[in-house]
């Protein structure tokens, strides 16, 4: 009878030995195995050095919204794994803004957040799993995505102390990697607290599982004498294997030159103007700049998100008739605080901006003004064309860094954005009247929010008239009938609406959810932080792929609140 019983176990987690010898076949096994495999994972992080950003909504109660952002924290930082779960500033605390100073702690009356405190849910138990201090309950098997888990309840026996994890974990079913775990950890004591969390890790690589995303939320908590909190938070770590991928497979190209190098007939197009001259300086600095961006895993590297806004620029230069040498470029800024500025030619919007913008016409909107900075020749500071004027400390990154306007600048370039977008609505018919509408939402959410719009590197969302003035629809003719109004009108995304991030090479993909159909008011939640929930794939094995890299079919789907695949197997 209890022979029948092992095997009814071994059947339903489905992990009978059909690939390998050394496949578990026991209950038992797999649990050691899922040990065995975690603390292995624990030893190998070590190496790593991922920037860390941690995003913490606080909320209160609304009768018609249920609950919406009433103040907002947030940090930015590299972890340094080898010693546990340590962070590195990158802003000295010299800065106008200081990320950390001042939130390291909690305090009877004042509810504070340790931003150590949410990077350590990278982690089950810090000190490692053992079956000493835990038992495993085998629930069912489930898919995350097209990755098929064994979920088991994790829970820390009476004497495993405080500060020991009690949830739910998913393990991929082919090397036991723990993917996602659920819960808390258990024991807050009266002057510091553990809160609830959803860790994530996604595969990078064959036998590569590294810590992405994570969510944390209280409803009701308790932090001094007749006081409660409420609050939503996400933590992104990328940057993993940080200006390695693009420089080795550059390395590794084989290049053939021609035996006589192609000449122009003409030698005097050779020569430069000294117009010519100064933007070709100009450019140099831009280029410097936007290279010391990217290896310090600020700037993500060229890919889909770019050639998108790079559109976008275009038919905006198409419709005004502009002919803008050289050429613009756009990059994206991997932080999910609300910016957008101008590195001579290079038009930076933030990961977080564009997660939020409600549709083509708001994007075009944001990158009006930054394409008027351009034609107004609006320039970068040259000082970078020395190349020694970048070989400074990562954490002076922010007080080296600072592409922010004048306000004259400012005014003029919400000017010229008038005039680009009036041309372009006339003439591509894409309405503009959502744009105005996202900007009076972030107007009146500004004092909820002020980390989120408070930029690292430029210029917070402009919100001025000009903008809003060239937005307004034009009049309906006459005799027409009035448009009904639109229930799913959305004013602006939550978090994450717009764009997928991949933590090892830090490739940007444009999210591709499905419809959502009829949306309740109290689900719009623009600007708010919402949940993770990933569509994990594997990453494909092939003689041409080292470990750790990864392609663009294994970009996780980060998309807020989207359903996961539950299939069955």
């Amino acid at each position: 009878m209890r022979t029948l019983r092992v095997i009814l176990i071994v059947l339903a987690l489905g992990v009978v030995p059909l690939r390998a010898a050394d496949q578990p076949t026991t209950l038992t096994q797999v649990v050691d195995r899922i040990i065995s495999q975690e603390n292995q994972e624990m030893a190998s992080l070590k190496k790593y050095t991922p920037l860390v950003e941690t995003y913490i909504q606080l909320m209160r109660a609304d009768k018609d919204l249920g609950a919406v952002p009433a103040g907002d924290k947030y940090f930015l930082g590299r972890a340094v794994l080898s010693k546990g779960v340590e962070l590195e500033q990158i802003t000295d605390e010299g800065t106008k803004r200081k990320l950390f100073g001042g939130l390291a702690q909690f305090s009877p009356t004042n509810l504070d957040f340790d931003p150590r405190g949410f990077l350590q849910m990278i982690y089950l138990d810090n000190a490692g799993l053992d079956r000493e201090h835990y038992s495993f309950d085998y629930v069912r098997r489930e898919f995350l995505g097209e990755v098929r888990c064994l979920v088991f309840d994790v829970t820390p026996s009476q004497k495993a102390g405080r500060g020991r994890f009690v949830g739910r974990i998913w393990v991929e079913d082919q090397d036991f990697h723990i993917v996602r775990f659920n819960g808390g950890y258990n024991g807050s004591g009266s002057g510091d607290y553990y809160f609830h969390f959803d860790s994530w890790r996604v595969n990078t690589g064959p036998g590569l599982w590294l810590p992405a995303f994570i969510y944390s939320e209280e409803e009701n908590l308790h932090f001094a004498i007749g006081r409660t909190a409420q609050f939503k938070a996400q933590t992104r770590l990328w940057g993993y294997n940080l200006g390695h991928s693009q420089q080795e497979q550059e390395l590794s190209r084989i290049l053939v030159e021609a035996p006589t190098p192609v000449q122009d007939q003409s030698q005097a197009t050779n020569d430069l103007s000294p117009v010519q001259a100064q933007r070709s300086w100009d450019r140099q600095a831009e280029d410097n700049i936007v290279d010391r961006l990217e290896r310090l895993g600020l700037l993500a590297p060229p890919g889909e998100v770019d050639k998108t806004l790079d559109t976008e620029v275009n038919n905006l230069e198409v419709t005004n008739n502009l002919d803008i040498e050289p050429e613009i470029r756009c990059r994206v800024l991997l932080t999910s605080t609300l910016e957008s500025f101008t590195i001579g030619h290079t038009i930076v919007l933030s990961r977080g901006l564009i997660d939020v913008l409600p549709d083509e016409g708001s994007l075009a909107a944001i990158l009006a003004h930054e394409v008027g900075h351009v034609v107004l020749a609006h320039r970068v500071d040259t000082q970078f064309a020395f190349f020694d004027s970048l070989l400074f400390n990562e954490k002076d990154t922010f007080r080296h860094f600072g592409f922010a306007r004048t306000k004259e600048e400012e005014v003029t370039a919400s000017a010229k954005a008038e005039e680009l977008l009036r041309n372009y609505s006339q003439q591509t018919k894409i309405p503009l009247a959502a744009a105005q509408l996202f900007l009076q939402a972030l107007a009146q959410r500004q004092k909820e929010i002020p980390n989120l719009i408070s930029p690292n590197l430029g210029d917070r969302v402009s919100t001025g008239v000009a903008v809003q003035a060239s937005a307004t629809p034009a009049p309906a003719p006459a005799g027409a009938q009035p448009a009904p109004n639109n229930q799913n009108q959305i004013v602006a995304l939550p978090l994450g609406g717009r764009i997928k991030m991949d933590p090892w090479n830090d490739q940007l993909q444009m999210l591709k959810s499905k419809p959502t159909g009829t949306v309740a008011e109290r689900e719009k939640m623009p600007f708010e932080v919402t949940p993770f929930v990933l569509y994990l794939t594997r990453e494909p094995v092939s003689n041409a792929q080292t470990p750790g890299a990864i392609s663009a079919s294994s970009q996780p789907d980060a998309a807020p609140a989207a359903p996961a695949t539950d299939k069955q197997p």
